[in-house]
């Protein structure tokens, strides 16, 4: 299971604050929003979208807020106007990042992102300097806990068009490419099976080992920048052991 995959679900285990809450169902309402938008407010039509509003839904946004964002991103309500900004570069380790923003003020979330990538010991860098070590995929984790076993798993995945199967010490990492991921994440559902985390993302083509101090490191200058408010997702090519990540986590 990739690093930052784990990363995830540990911190998903360990609940959040309202605060913390509150923020998310922002970023998650404000994707949905910008989905619509961009290829209309037909979930069915709409990959994009539809993913979105499944994260969404993962979060328990209420689905009055969701119906809403897509009305304001289909130009059925007004609102503020988003664009998507990607940002790379590197972390401590030499651990190398992608940061995805929507944002209505690109000189505001720059210069954010900016400021925290130097105050936390990383680097931000130019465009396409590390956006070529990742690959879009759709990932879907599940509890080992109440699921079936290996066999009958990698049977479900496969059938539906899942490219792997692969575990951890307590998750099973389900990997697709992005136009099967709904049909993947269906076939699972109509088994009984509920992910704990399920998304398009972007998978790291090779991990960077990085221990101890240095991991805590890179583990907090990725919080900080999930925590600005125009971010809405942080991708990264380390592998941290487990134990370190619940540590931390």
């Amino acid at each position: 299971m990739s690093g930052h995959s784990k990363w995830s679900s540990i911190k998903r285990k360990k609940g959040a604050t309202d605060q913390k809450r509150a923020s998310m169902y922002s970023k998650l309402l404000r994707a949905v929003e910008v989905a619509a938008r961009e290829g209309g407010g037909n979930v069915e039509g709409n990959m994009t979208l539809a993913s979105a509003v499944e994260k969404a839904r993962d979060f328990s946004v209420p689905n009055d807020n969701i119906d809403r964002a897509i009305k304001r991103g289909s130009g059925a309500l007004e609102g503020a106007r988003y664009e998507e900004v990607t940002y790379e570069g590197y972390g401590p380790g030499g651990v190398a990042l992608v940061v995805d923003a929507l944002t209505d003020n690109r000189n505001r979330t720059g210069q954010e992102i900016k400021h925290t990538f130097s105050r936390l010991g990383g680097n931000l860098g130019d465009p396409g300097s590390t956006g070529w070590m990742f690959t879009r995929r759709g990932v879907i984790l599940v509890e080992k806990d109440g699921a079936p076993d290996e066999d009958r798993m990698l049977e479900i995945a496969l059938e539906a068009g899942a490219d792997d199967l692969s575990g951890g010490e307590t998750s099973w990492e389900i990997t697709t490419d992005p136009g099967a991921f709904r049909a993947v994440r269906s076939a699972l559902t109509e088994a009984g099976i509920e992910p704990s985390s399920a998304g398009l993302t972007m998978v790291p083509n090779a991990t960077i080992a990085v221990e101890g101090s240095q991991a805590r490191s890179v583990l907090n200058l990725i919080d900080a920048l999930e925590d600005l408010d125009d971010v809405q997702d942080v991708y990264a090519n380390f592998d941290i052991p487990e134990e370190v990540l619940a540590e931390v986590g």
